[in-house]
């Protein structure tokens, strides 16, 4: 079992931090490294803080999807070494950002947060991973009360979702809608961490859920020897797109599958292509990517957490933002790039259980 990043084990935490840097000292290249990572950071969590709605708590550009968004922002706050019970800025922006997502009106009777902000089972995925991570980091005993009963019906939808009639290449898969009757990468990726983030947390999710979505996300899988170039996963067929490539990468180690080919395969043609401002969907892919190559480990993590640093803080605006770099994301606003920036540069803390090895 994943130990939980709670308030009551900060010190332990930090401890540990201590301990492991005695054990290999960082070089000179990864503390100046370090120090641009958390400069960035600081100004990220000022911005995000500045984009707070002072009465609903909500954090947004005043953009769409703004539950969705709201989650994305509290999973870079933790990443960040936040949490709601901090009595900081960013704890307590921290502590009303929860407090929106939890209101009643954001989540159905069915358990679905899709349907009120319009994001559908994209972001009921986020939503859900979001609030598993946050157990037993409320701010106070009634906030963790009813981060788990929102988490549990959040959960409940997933798991009834995957159990719609589907044909084989789709069985185990989600789409964008809870009734959906196919499936894709993106969408069930973040059904999947959001599952094995609250089995981690003790949750009930049966293991079959998790082992079905491993099963269809191999499905996407392409080896690279059919002329298609290097190994990699498709989107909703077989295929090896950067995005779906650093997609498949993590969410299979996420659910406990290290060292099968698929991730061999695709750790290596990432560890080659490496990504370019510009490219399509970069700041997703840069999440995925520099998540998926921490789990995989040594010369992987190694080129991806220099490669982020190298990457995204020199184009992160002196007020602390990111924004979307090509048409699809810059349609998402600034606390869409600045989140996912974020967690792609945390993955030096490795402070949120799920992207833990």
């Amino acid at each position: 079992m994943i130990s939980r990043f709670k308030s009551t084990s900060g010190a332990c935490l930090t401890a540990a931090l201590i301990f492991l840097t005695a054990i290999r000292p960082l070089s000179a290249q990864e503390d100046a490294d370090s120090a641009r990572v958390n400069e960035a950071f600081k100004r990220a969590g000022g911005f995000l803080i500045s984009c707070q709605d002072p009465v609903s708590g909500a954090i947004h550009n005043g953009l769409r999807n703004e539950t969705t968004m709201t989650a994305l922002a509290i999973l870079s706050y933790a990443a960040m070494g936040h949490q709601p019970s901090d009595p900081t800025p960013e704890g307590r922006s921290m502590q009303r950002a929860l407090a929106f997502v939890l209101l009643p009106e954001n989540q159905d009777a069915s358990g679905y947060f899709g349907k009120s902000d319009g994001s559908r089972m994209y972001g009921h995925g986020i939503i859900t991973l979001a609030l598993a991570e946050m157990l037993g980091m409320g701010a106070n005993g009634a906030q963790d009360a009813l981060i788990r009963e929102r988490c549990r019906k959040a959960i409940d939808l997933i798991l009834r979702a995957q159990r719609v009639p589907k044909n084989e290449a789709n069985r185990g898969g989600w789409r964008y809608t809870p009734d959906a009757s196919d499936s894709d990468m993106s969408v069930t990726c973040w059904q999947a961490m959001a599952l094995r983030a609250a089995r981690n947390a003790g949750l009930d999710v049966p293991k079959e859920s998790i082992d079905l979505a491993v099963r269809y996300i191999k499905g996407l899988y392409d080896s690279g020897n059919h002329g298609r170039g290097y190994g990699g996963f498709g989107y909703s067929s077989r295929g090896s797109e950067p995005s779906t490539t650093a997609e498949g990468l993590l969410a299979l180690q996420v659910c406990g599958d290290y060292d099968c080919e698929e991730v061999k395969v695709s750790a290596d043609r990432l560890l080659k292509s490496g990504l370019r401002v510009g490219d399509r969907w970069f700041f997703y892919t840069a999440y995925y990517y520099a998540q998926g190559m921490y789990q995989r480990g040594d010369k992987h993590a190694a080129a991806a957490r220099k490669q982020m640093a190298d990457l995204l803080i020199p184009i992160q605006s002196r007020e602390g933002w990111w924004d979307g770099v090509g048409g699809e994301e810059r349609q998402g606003g600034k606390v869409y790039a600045t989140s996912l920036a974020v967690l792609a540069l945390s993955v030096k803390n490795h402070f949120l259980p799920i992207y833990q090895r």
